[in-house]
């Protein structure tokens, strides 16, 4: 057993005996997921069993809430009782990599084991730690602008995937209560309205956060954001607006376009029961699929290169961990197994690693093929024209957050919780204040913020 990053000073005798133990059953590790759904969980511990068929070192999946990694990781970090190997979302890499809970040599070396190059550019630079990685990408997704491309090509619009695009596309196809340009998100105290306004400022190369901490707005690239979002609000119906009533529009056929996640692609084409299109009688209808384009990397006029909003998870060798079959583990989970990986929910687990040295678009094309769906099952390459599939894919390679390069994720992820954003766009929205104010105010509050 290989420990490195054991920074502690002193164990109680608890703790040592644990270790020791530890040693004893050298080969069985411990493994935590926040894919805690039955069927989720299912392919995960089918996963652990192929993994100890192969090389005979047995995997114990241990579900754990995502709400609860932060105190539980902290507590058994505490006790040197860490798993061997989380699955953690992005959130949690620099922090633990700083903290000495994460063995960063040994996710490098699975990294370059596999080969770098194998991987997608965007969620390597995401965990990018002290010339090498906090853990090992295993999969992501980015946000997606869903838009009717049917529309589009009749009226001769360009993709939308500039703000100006955008607008252009609201004038010529807003037309309501037939047609609403845009359903943008209005509601303050949802965390979907946070999510689209962090990836409408990314597109505009606008961030409240620098290497020392808050930073203070560009007023000329916020007051484009303003400008667009404002816009985009008037091109939605009135109300109360977040991600429900932007998918139902959508799939009545009365939106032009929405801001969304990818977990909608599998809803989109009738797939879903619980959510299905309506635009026709046939609640199982793939017409809306099949008219429907999307855009990943997404650009402001103060931004030309524009940015993708990216959520990546990881798996984390942590410091209390049996190196070498966690190590072990990790590698058959993103090689000989990683298409089982990517089958727990396909439709928002994009590939990250794009396939092998001899095989460069292995785990793409086959993940392309994985059946999603909940009362229905279909492949994404059957629903799904072979460019938007690379669209999806391609997004990974530019996805971005605040505060990942600055490393300060933390103190960015506070200012969004605390949703003065949110609150303060929409005072700007509704017009009880003017760009300038509202530009002040969001300095104001931002800064406030530690």
């Amino acid at each position: 057993m290989k420990c490195r990053n054991l920074n502690r000073l002193a164990l109680s005798s608890a703790v040592a005996f644990a270790l020791f133990a530890g040693i004893a059953n050298a080969g069985d590790i411990r493994f935590w997921t926040t894919e805690t759904q039955p069927e989720r969980l299912a392919k995960q511990q089918e996963m652990a069993a192929e993994f100890e068929a192969a090389t005979g070192d047995k995997v114990e999946v241990i579900p754990v809430d995502e709400q609860e990694y932060g105190t539980r990781a902290t507590a058994a970090f505490a006790a040197g009782d860490l798993p061997d190997v989380i699955y953690h979302p992005l959130q949690y890499a620099l922090p633990w990599a700083e903290a000495g809970m994460l063995d960063t040599e040994a996710a490098t070396e699975i990294v370059e084991e596999l080969g770098s190059d194998t991987f997608k550019a965007g969620p390597l630079a995401l965990a990018a730690y002290d010339g090498g990685y906090t853990s090992v990408p295993v999969d992501g997704w980015t946000q997606l602008v869903v838009y009717r491309a049917d529309l589009f090509k009749e009226k001769g619009l360009a993709t939308p995937n500039t703000y100006a695009n955008v607008l252009a596309a609201v004038d010529a196809l807003h037309n309501p209560p037939e047609m609403y340009g845009f359903v943008a998100p209005t509601k303050v105290d949802e965390g979907f309205m946070s999510q689209v306004l962090e990836h409408v400022f990314l597109a505009n190369g606008v961030s409240p956060v620098g290497a020392d901490g808050f930073k203070e707005l560009d007023a000329a690239a916020t007051t484009e954001v303003l400008e667009f979002y404002k816009a985009i609000v008037k091109a939605s119906p009135p109300g109360e607006l977040f991600w429900k009533q932007s998918r139902e529009l959508y799939f009545a056929g009365q939106a032009a376009m929405i801001i969304w996640s990818p977990f909608i692609l599998d809803e989109l084409a009738g797939l879903r029961d619980s959510a299905p299109p309506t635009i026709n009688d046939d609640p199982t209808t793939q017409e809306l699929a099949g008219n429907t384009g999307i855009v990943t990397n997404f650009a402001g006029p103060s931004n030309a290169d524009g940015a993708a909003w990216g959520d990546v998870r990881y798996f984390g060798i942590t410091a209390d961990a049996d190196t070498d079959t966690a190590q072990a583990f990790v590698k058959y989970a993103m090689d000989d197994g990683y298409l089982q990986t990517l089958s727990i929910a396909p439709e928002g687990k994009f590939p990250v690693r794009t396939g092998t040295a001899d095989e460069p678009n292995k785990f793409t094309d086959g993940w392309s093929k994985l059946p999603v769906g909940v009362d229905r099952k279909a492949a994404l390459a059957d629903l799904y024209a072979p460019e938007m599939m690379a669209e999806i894919v391609g997004g990974l390679d530019v996805a971005q957050r605040w505060g990942v390069t600055e490393g300060q994720l933390s103190l960015a992820s506070k200012m969004i919780n605390a949703q003065p954003i949110n609150r303060i766009v929409r005072q700007f929205t509704d017009g009880e204040i003017d760009a300038a104010e509202a530009v002040k105010a969001l300095n104001t509050e931002l800064s406030a913020i530690k």
